[in-house]
């Protein structure tokens, strides 16, 4: 069955498909949500809500600390008063005058084993590997995953001044990189590691001040994180290769499964890592061939049996690409010849 789709807003910006393509939103609907935009040696931070009604000005600019290091995932706090960036060689935090408000030192993310530095801060050591990190929703730690001497950790730091507080081995990782979602319920915190064609890490973890208590979801590894939502108890992850998509309790448990719908654009389905939650009761998700050829449908399912509903229909007969579900009834597509943020719903009727 079809499901139209109707656009609900669009606005012109440049990059804007790093905001659907990638890791660039923090907070969730109901409270203020920041979209992190990388544009060259800079961080924009904008307030979606105002993005998508215009205002192009972003709320914030922060100055990335290494130039020439484009890769980690960053992140801002609440509040928007500073900056965190994950590094090759160190966790910084940057208030909004481009001072360094505290830094943690870690490894290096460089594959030689051993090498040295040149002493040049600046450096850039060859490779592709990174961490991650995230501003709790409380503004008062930092989650960052890291490498010393060569092997991986989880740590939390706190916020003010970068003192680590506990950490977790990642003994099983060998990351090419990660990302972490922060569970609405304020108390969780997610870790997605990427190794490649060695598969996919999954953690969850809580901190209560005192001590580090983590979820290791991996006997039934190679699963990506994806997404939560403040008005539904599961998270949502899609197998390495696009397989199918799974919704699972906090602890792990599998709730529902749903594997990609064939139909008549698509030879053997996969799911696109992009799915996620349009609102507590409903699912979108993206689907394109095995080959790697871009998504050539998206659909929607129920959010609670994966049920398939029907598959998405666009206005112009076409599929915009990648998807980003907002939460809030609404979902992102990017048009990258027009350099457009499209913001979509369901038509009445």
């Amino acid at each position: 069955m079809a499901i139209n789709a109707e656009l609900r807003g669009s606005v012109g910006l440049v990059g804007g498909g790093g905001l659907v393509d990638g890791f660039g939103f923090e907070g969730r609907c109901g409270g203020a949500r920041r979209a992190l935009l990388r544009n060259g040696e800079e961080v924009e931070v904008y307030d979606l809500d105002e993005l998508l009604g215009g205002e192009l000005a972003p709320a914030a600019v922060f100055s990335a600390p290494w130039p020439g290091w484009d890769r980690g995932v960053d992140s801002v706090s609440p509040d928007g008063g500073f900056a965190v960036f994950s590094g090759q060689r160190a966790v910084r935090a940057v208030g909004v005058g481009g001072e360094a408000l505290w830094e943690y030192r870690h490894g290096c993310w460089g594959p030689e084993s051993g090498h040295s530095h040149s002493g040049d801060e600046q450096e850039v050591c060859r490779g592709l590997e990174h961490g991650s990190c995230r501003v709790s929703d409380d503004g008062r730690t930092v989650w960052a995953h890291v490498v010393h001497e060569e092997l991986e950790y989880w740590v939390v730091l706190d916020s003010a001044d970068g003192q680590e507080l506990a950490r977790l081995p990642l003994d099983d990782s060998a990351a090419a990189g990660s990302h972490h979602v922060s569970h609405p319920d304020g108390i969780h915190m997610g870790l997605s590691i990427g190794m490649g064609q060695d598969g996919i890490l999954l953690y969850w973890a809580r901190w209560d001040g005192e001590k580090l208590t983590e979820w290791d979801l991996n006997e039934t590894a190679d699963r990506i994180l994806t997404d939560v939502h403040p008005g539904h108890p599961g998270f949502l992850t899609v197998e390495h290769y696009g397989a199918d998509l799974r919704l699972h309790a906090l602890d792990g448990d599998v709730l529902a499964v749903a594997e990609p719908e064939e139909d008549e654009f698509e030879d053997q389905p996969c799911w696109d890592y992009g799915c996620g939650f349009v609102d507590a009761a409903t699912v979108i998700a993206g689907t394109g061939e095995e080959s790697g050829e871009e998504e050539t449908s998206h659909w929607l399912l129920d959010a609670h049996t994966l049920g398939i509903r029907g598959r998405v229909g666009y206005p112009d007969g076409t599929v915009p690409g990648y998807v980003r579900p907002l939460g809030d009834g609404t979902w992102l597509t990017y048009d990258a010849g027009a350099q457009t943020l499209n913001r979509w719903g369901v038509a009445a009727g």
